[in-house]
C-alpha cells in the first residue's frame, strides 16, 4: 500500500517550489544586473561608493517597483539581506577586477541582456504567484526587466536604452509572455522560465548585432538630412 498524500500537501509543495524558483531567478537577475551597473559605473570613472550605489540601483529598482505594485511589501530587495549582499558582491568584484575586462562596453551589453532575461521571467513568475491576471503579469515581467536599466542610465545622465527605439522592452515582454503562456497551458514552470529568459536574451543580442529598431517618428529636418546622406553615398 502506498501512503496517502493529501491534496493540501501537494498544493503546498507546488507553492513552495514556485516561490523557490522565483527567489532563485530574482537573486540571479539581481547579481547579473548589479554586474552591469557596476561595469557602467567603472566606465564612467565613479569611486567605490558610486559603483556600489549604481550596482544596487541597477539590480533592484525594477523588482522594488514590481513588488510595490503587486502588494508584496516590504519589497524583497529591502526585506531580504541577500539582495543587498548580491549587489555589493557584484559591485566589489567588478571594481577590483575591471582591469581584466578589455571591452567594458560589450560586457555591459551582454550582462544587461542576461539580467533582462532573468528579471522579465522572475517578474512574471512572481506576479502569477500573487494572483495577478496573465496579461498584467507579462507587463509586470517587462517592467521588472527594464526598471533597473532605466534607473542606471538616468543616474548616468544617459537616455535609457528602452527609450532609444532598440528592441529592449519588446524582448522583455516576449520573455515574460512565454512564462505566462506556459503557466496558462500548465507546462513546467522552470522549463518555461528558462525558455523565456533565453528568448529575451537572444532577441536582445540579435537586436544589438543586427541593429534592429522599432519605428521612429522623423521630423522634416531629419528626412532632409537622411536624403542628403543618401545622395552623398550615391555620388550625386
Amino acid at each position: 500500500m502506498f501512503p496517502a498524500v493529501s491534496l493540501d500537501a501537494v498544493s503546498l509543495d507546488v507553492g513552495t517550489a514556485l516561490r523557490t524558483l522565483v527567489l532563485t531567478l530574482d537573486l540571479l537577475g539581481t547579481f547579473v544586473f548589479a554586474l552591469s551597473g557596476a561595469v557602467a559605473g567603472v566606465r564612467r570613472r565613479l569611486d567605490l561608493f558610486g559603483v556600489l550605489v549604481l550596482s544596487f540601483v541597477a539590480a533592484n529598482s525594477g523588482g522594488i517597483v514590481r513588488d510595490l505594485l503587486i502588494g508584496a511589501t516590504p519589497p524583497a530587495a529591502i526585506g531580504d539581506w541577500r539582495y543587498l549582499a548580491a549587489s555589493i558582491m557584484a559591485g566589489v568584484l567588478i571594481f577590483f577586477w575591471h582591469p581584466g575586462l578589455r571591452h567594458l562596453r560589450n560586457t555591459v551589453l551582454v550582462l544587461d541582456a542576461a539580467g533582462l532575461g532573468l528579471f522579465c521571467v522572475a517578474g512574471a513568475q512572481k506576479a502569477l504567484v500573487f494572483g495577478v491576471q496573465p496579461y498584467m503579469a507579462a507587463l509586470l515581467g517587462m517592467l521588472t526587466g527594464i526598471g533597473g536599466g532605466i534607473a542606471r542610465d538616468v543616474l548616468l545622465s544617459e537616455i535609457p536604452a528602452v527609450m532609444r527605439a532598440e528592441v529592449y522592452a519588446v524582448a522583455a515582454l516576449a520573455g515574460a509572455t512565454v512564462v505566462v503562456a506556459g503557466d496558462a497551458l500548465g507546462w513546467h514552470s522552470a522549463t518555461m522560465a528558462c525558455a523565456g529568459a533565453a528568448l529575451c536574451f537572444v532577441l536582445r543580442l540579435a537586436a544589438i548585432r543586427y541593429d534592429w529598431h522599432l519605428p521612429v517618428a522623423r521630423s522634416g529636418e531629419a528626412d532632409a538630412a537622411a536624403a542628403e546622406a543618401d545622395r552623398g553615398r550615391d555620388g550625386r
